[in-house]
């Protein structure tokens, strides 16, 4: 995935400017910047949901996988028939759908829970559908969009380490929306930091700790180091105006 020189407006409002991003397979990049800041209308970029003002977004591969900051599921369909959704739409054979939503439920940890309806869920049981029904395809790409954030501290880190071990497994590109210095760390192989409105590169911080990561890497003095690297950008970040 490839954003260059993109620059968006709506109206007599800009958005981002001068955008340059490139993301490959096997990188997590995480998006963190002021309320504002474009780090959501890059997802919607990337998506084909809305095309630049000026530049260009150039995205490869056969399909992509987009979580929401809600789970957005349809209440009145089971686990199954929720995750099952992507290979309807895709007209694959019953048979087919099944298999593959099966096996997305199994990586995120809800076997056994494919008659639930979402009114029978957690919230972050919710997000775990979410997640699966994302995985069905297997898309090259994933984006996501702050997923975590309604959720409480603990459901929040728990679902960023299966997130992490399921990026360790599928080697995918993902680009990933967070309000969160530790969680944007914990999760991605570099931080980006775009300035407020509008939206600038203004950092590209790489996080240096291999994969898996254990929890405990978080009270890490390198991880504490890096966050407050990435800190201290976001800080500056604030500051920035045209």
């Amino acid at each position: 995935m490839e954003f260059a020189g993109v620059s968006v407006a709506f109206g007599g409002t800009q958005a981002l400017a001068g955008v340059d991003l490139t993301v490959h397979r096997g990188e997590m990049v995480a998006l963190v910047g002021p309320s504002g800041c474009g780090k959501s209308t890059l997802l919607r970029l990337a998506a084909g949901f809305q095309g630049p003002t000026a530049g260009t977004v150039s995205v490869t591969g056969d399909s992509l996988g987009y979580v929401f900051q809600d789970a957005t599921l349809m209440p009145w369909r089971s686990v199954q028939r929720n995750v099952e959704l992507p290979g309807q739409l895709a007209g694959l054979p019953a048979t087919e759908r099944r298999r593959l939503a099966a096996d997305a439920i199994a990586r995120v940890g809800l076997t056994g829970f494919e008659r639930h309806r979402p009114a029978q869920l957690s919230g972050g049981m919710r997000m775990r559908v979410s997640i699966a029904r994302a995985l069905t395809m297997r898309p090259d790409l994933y984006l996501f969009d702050e997923p975590f954030g309604a959720l409480d501290e603990m459901t929040r880190e728990r679902l960023g380490e299966e997130l992490n071990s399921l990026f360790v497994a599928e080697s995918f590109a993902g680009l990933f929306v967070t309000h969160s210095i530790p969680e944007g760390v914990f999760l991605a192989t570099r931080v980006v930091v775009l300035s407020g409105r509008p939206g600038r590169i203004v950092a590209d911080i790489p996080v240096p700790f291999d994969y898996p990561r254990p929890p405990e890497s978080r009270y890490s003095p390198e991880f504490a180091a890096t966050a407050a690297t990435v800190s201290a950008a976001l800080r500056g970040a604030a500051e920035v105006a045209v």
